[in-house]
């Protein structure tokens, strides 16, 4: 191909190259306002405004775009799990960054292109070899030496922007010994260790230059590789020779894919100068704003001005940008809502139409609605999109008409042809999916949604990875957790300041109510609009509040990445014994029943042993026993701690709390787990909430997993009921004793640090530095209550509770106490610092910068002040395990991957992780599960007390303790 006069010029510039140049060539940057880090935006910026400044004159472009990888899973490790494989992930302050950066270029006014199942490299190869069959030259903005293979004499050129030199082929000569159309063959000779191409064992560039020039072609070497003189590279090249074909396919760039965009639509224009200094002055980029309002003031005088001004007074905060989208102005948020200007859409290029302004718009509130609860057996039936206030349509996929039921339920408020099994016309599932797939997978397109692993979940069901999203609760929780319910409707009232409509609204409720594939349409647009319309405004008016506190990177790292890890162990789920179970449960009844007659027995007639009123009356007023206490209502008090210490003197609180116990287990679990099964599975699917504790702990709903009793012969014997497929095992990862290595890291005790990192009994050393006690031949009670104040310490226990934890006197068990003090000091002005600190600011914080509001710690009154002051004590210490598990649950499934695992994750109990695996992968399993999960702080903390995770594999949840 020869060059053209006046032939179209187009630039492609690799994008994820430019990425990690900037971000290893420039020292680490945060963000002043929110410390989020932004090296890698800002080395971006430069370089690309550095590349449209100098491309000037009959040399610049007349096309430009910039290529992105958009992840690491392509064609290749199809053909080749190994390709890549031993790369290590990108590093933590950089990932966020990814998607900054494609508003970066946007910002440019430049295409942002990627796609899956693809390398940029792909893309670059298609675009450039469509080009120039068109008559356009090429020229590719990159260094990287996979692309020589493209390089045509005078019509693809790769340029490197960093040595200003065009890269021709004379420069492949240098490097490989070739001319561009053989680098293919010569890197298929000589692997690539970065990408795990194998090669040929043994032979270089030099070598494989050698053999092609003499050869002509790998096809001819591997043909007559018995003439190859030296004996061990003729042995090489016909023992290796699948492998090295293999290679060849690996390295091989693609220049055929199907492309959504034309390289024709990427003719050059101008940035927006408001829209590109907008972005910049939100990133705090001054040097580089400055240089840019420069540039324009001088080019375009007052013009500039004018452009810059309209966006400043749109988005008068640089702070009011959203992270995710900074480059886009932000709009105020409206509060009225307006449900009749919602609208149904049952046509398809009325969707498309739609989808084509959200990719527009680059942010788009969602909704989805099913026809179950538990994501499943729910099946899609309807889902709404938003673009602002008022601005929404709902999409019925699966409405199968109003009921009877319907019909009277909504008989005065619906009219009886709306009601009616017609419910008229609606895209087809799969047509309407095909249509919005791109959109839902977009990384332009941010996806916001109130509770967004439940979209998720439905979504996966359909081979749509959603995808980038955020979600208001998830942003509420990082900004205010332990302080407001972040609970939507709760969220949508406190902030936009209107009630939501509840899905009973639509559904009913108790006898009649009816799933929402049954509803009236007209109800279920009101409803699910609404929802995505609720779900925008209030991320636009929360979001930039993550900034404004610095806690970007905890809603990055700790919140935001869950969801789909989430959704897919919900998904997985895992098997139990129906049979045990059962067994159990009947053996838990014959006992419940054995203990109600003892217990009439000793109180001298029949009462309901389960209800606390009669209990009360019994203990107190009938038998006169001392300690009770009454509520607010009157009645005694009979919870656990009352008749734990009632039963130290009499049998029948005892025989009381031991009914409650196995009615508990029999209720809670042996029975209630029978019914849980989803037959579609034949397993139980738990259901994890995200942001429903305080200190950032996960928990388990539908049936709660968490709670099961392991102290106790009982608990332990319902663990034995959940049980792997028959093949696999169950593995447990447990970490070992992180809230007391939290502890003694954080308030850095040296006699702590050094026990864990001998990794002696912890226990028996704090016995020992206490009493004086040798560690060898401790007595078992010395130790136990060393563990009690160890254990109690960290929940700020006083006096009065490790006495009755104990079994002694309170004078006796302050002792104990202060002697701790005096052994162990800085405990103590850990303790004080933390309460102080949660005084002044209402919230103590985790090592990695999680919020945890603490209520009450602020309160004038003395007790609820207390109080509050001994949970600021536990909390940065259990919100610090939370989020280490966090970051481990985040980590561990591309782990899996890329160990090439069939082992899954189905289950998180608190500190513990529970896995089902193959049995031939048990081993490995528990090896990679304790490495990433030991290694899960790292790099945002290093801890100076190692982790110590135990991982053991069992047939049952219990035999893998």
């Amino acid at each position: 191909m020869a060059k053209k006069q006046n032939a179209p010029r187009l630039f492609l510039i690799d994008g994820s190259g430019y990425i990690f140049r900037a971000y290893h060539a420039l020292p680490p940057l945060t963000r002043a306002s929110d410390g989020v880090s932004v090296g890698a935006v800002a080395g971006f910026c430069n370089m690309i405004w550095k590349f449209l400044s100098e491309m000037k004159g009959s040399e610049a472009p007349t096309h430009l775009a910039v290529i992105f990888d958009k992840s690491e899973q392509t064609f290749r490790n199809e053909l080749y799990p190994e390709y890549k494989a031993h790369r290590p992930p990108a590093p933590e302050d950089l990932v966020p960054q990814f998607p900054l950066i494609r508003d970066a270029t946007r910002a440019f006014n430049l295409p942002c292109i990627e796609m899956g199942g693809f390398e940029a490299d792909d893309l670059i190869a298609t675009y450039a070899r469509q080009a120039a069959a068109n008559g356009a030259t090429v020229k590719i903005i990159s260094s990287d030496k996979d692309l020589m293979q493209l390089i045509v004499d005078e019509v693809i050129q790769l340029y490197d922007p960093m040595k200003n030199k065009a890269l021709g082929p004379e420069a492949v000569m240098e490097k490989f010994g070739v001319t561009p159309d053989k680098v293919i063959d010569a890197q298929a000779l000589i692997g690539d260790s970065t990408d795990n191409v194998p090669g040929a064992p043994g032979i270089g560039p030099k070598t494989a230059a050698e053999l092609i020039n003499t050869f002509g072609s790998l096809d001819a070497i591997l043909e007559r590789a018995n003439e190859v003189k030296q004996q061990k590279r003729r042995e090489t090249l016909i023992n290796f020779a699948d492998q090295i074909r293999i290679s060849r396919q690996l390295v091989t760039l693609r220049d055929d894919v199907a492309v959504e965009d034309k390289w024709e639509d990427f003719a050059v224009r101008e940035p927006d100068p408001g829209m590109l200094l907008t972005f910049l002055e939100a990133m705090e980029f001054r040097t580089l704003s400055r240089r840019v309002r420069d540039y324009y003031s001088k080019e375009k005088g007052e013009e500039i001005v004018a452009q810059y001004a309209a966006a400043q007074a749109a988005a008068p905060q640089a702070a009011a940008q959203s992270t995710r989208a900074p480059g886009r102005v932000v709009e105020a948020v409206e509060k009225e809502f307006k449900r009749d200007a919602y609208k149904t859409v049952r046509d398809l290029p009325t969707l498309e139409a739609y989808i084509a302004r959200a990719k527009a718009a680059g942010a788009v509130g969602l909704d989805t609605e099913a026809d179950a609860h538990d994501a499943t057996r729910a099946q899609l039936v309807g889902l709404s999109l938003s673009l602002g206030a008022n601005d929404a349509i709902y999409v019925p996929l699966a409405h199968r008409g109003a009921d009877s039921r319907a019909g009277e339920l909504f008989a005065s408020e619906v009219p009886a042809e709306k009601a009616a099994p017609d419910v008229g016309e609606q895209i087809p599932l799969t047509a309407a999916l095909a249509a919005l797939h791109p959109l839902l997978e977009d990384p332009s397109v941010v996806k916001v949604g109130l509770n967004v692993k439940w979209d998720i979940a439905l979504f996966a069901k359909h081979k749509i990875t959603l995808a980038p999203y955020d979600d208001p609760m998830l942003i509420s929780y990082t900004l205010y957790g332990g302080m407001d319910d972040h609970d939507k409707f709760a969220l949508i009232e406190k902030h936009l300041g209107h009630e939501l409509a509840s899905r009973a609204d639509v559904t009913g409720k108790g006898k009649a109510q009816i799933t929402f594939d049954l509803a009236p349409i007209e109800r279920a647009v009101a409803y699910s609009c609404e929802q995505a319309d609720a779900a925008l405004r209030l991320w636009r008016k929360l979001k930039p509040e993550l900034g404004a506190e610095r806690l970007v990177t905890v809603y990055e790292t700790l919140e935001r990445p869950l969801p789909p890890v989430l959704a897919a162990m919900e998904r997985e789920g895992i098997k139990i014994d129906p049979q045990m179970l059962s067994s159990l449960s009947g053996d838990f009844a014959q006992r419940m029943a054995q203990y109600e007659a003892e217990a009439y027995g000793l109180a001298g007639r029949e009462f309901n042993i389960g209800s606390p009123k009669q209990i009360g009356e019994v203990l107190f007023d009938e038998m006169k026993l001392q300690g009770g206490s009454k509520t607010k209502t009157g009645a005694w008090s009979t919870d656990e701690s009352i008749l734990s210490g009632l039963a130290e003197e009499h049998a029948l609180p005892a025989k009381v709390l031991e009914w409650r116990q196995l009615s508990k287990l029999r209720n809670t679990y042996t029975e209630a787990l029978q019914a849980a099964v989803n037959p579609q599975t034949n397993r139980v699917h738990t259901t994890y909430a995200l942001a429903a504790s305080t200190t950032g702990r996960l928990a388990s709903n539908d049936p709660n997993l968490q709670n099961i009793p392991i102290r106790t012969e009982e608990g332990r014997r319902i663990r034995d009921a959940f049980i792997a497929e028959k093949g696999n095992v169950l593995v447990s990862a447990d970490y070992s004793q992180i809230e007391l290595r939290l502890l003694a890291h954080v308030a850095d005790i040296p006699q702590l640090k050094q026990a864990f990192a001998d990794g002696v009994d912890i226990h028996a050393r704090t016995a020992s530095e206490m009493f004086g006690v040798p560690v060898e031949g401790m007595p078992k009670e010395i130790r136990n209550n060393a563990k009690a104040i160890n254990f109690g310490i960290i929940y700020g226990i006083s006096a009065f509770g490790l006495a009755r934890n104990l079994g002694i006197e309170r004078e006796e068990a302050g002792a104990y106490i202060k002697k701790y003090f005096e052994r162990f000091p800085g405990i103590r002005d850990y303790m004080e610092s933390t309460k102080a600190f949660a005084r002044e600011h209402g919230y103590v914080q985790t090592i990695f910068g999680r919020r945890i509001w603490v209520k009450g710690v602020q309160s004038k009154n003395h007790q609820e002040r207390a109080f509050g002051e001994r949970q600021s004590i536990n909390a940065p210490l259990q919100g610090a395990a939370a989020d280490i598990i966090r970051r481990a649950m985040v980590r561990l499934p591309p782990a899996l991957a890329k160990a090439k695992l069939k082992s899954r994750m189905l289950l998180q109990v608190h500190d513990e992780l529970v896995f089902e695996a193959p049995k031939d992968e048990a081993d490995k399993l528990c090896k990679l599960a304790k490495d990433v999960m030991e290694a899960a702080p790292e790099p945002a903390a290093v801890l100076s007390v190692p982790l110590t995770v135990e991982a053991k594999a069992g047939a049952s949840w219990g035999a893998a303790h």
